[in-house]
């Protein structure tokens, strides 16, 4: 089992397995113990389905917004499924805002898309700053 301290609240992770593979997520609420539904160690994590596309600027306007649209996804992972990154982002997610109720979910996911894309338009240069260097990183789809 990995250590737990790597899981905390506003840490970036991969997601290793399952629908969401390959894709950045943010760890929301971490629970190292489990609770009674799920007896095993998990993370809730708001991620990235859809990444933003590369913009220039010589493009109009609205077709910079076009291209920079996100889509998010919200899930409860095991442990086992994600693997910590060295970066960590300072969005204000917290797990009252995070709801992962049936028929919240789309309000959710609305509410995270408009976080998301806002962070996205206001990154800052990533030298020397370390939160900003894990937005920057959060935003890059993987290659591989």
């Amino acid at each position: 089992m990995l250590s737990l301290c790597s899981f905390k609240s506003g840490k970036v992770v991969i997601v290793l397995s399952g629908r969401y593979a390959g894709r950045k997520a943010i760890v929301v609420k971490a629970s190292d113990e489990g609770n009674a539904e799920k007896k095993y160690g998990h993370a809730l994590v708001a991620g990235i389905d859809r990444y933003p596309k590369r913009i220039f600027k010589a493009m109009k306007k609205s077709k910079q917004d076009k291209k920079t649209k996100i889509k998010p996804f919200v899930k409860s992972l095991n442990y086992n499924h994600i693997m910590p990154t060295r970066y960590s982002v300072d969005f204000d997610l917290k797990k009252e805002d995070v709801k992962t109720s049936p028929d919240a979910m789309k309000a959710t996911k609305k509410a995270l898309k408009v976080k998301f894309e806002k962070a996205f338009k206001e990154q800052k240069d990533p030298k020397g700053d370390r939160k900003a260097a894990g937005v920057s990183y959060f935003y890059q789809k993987l290659r591989f």
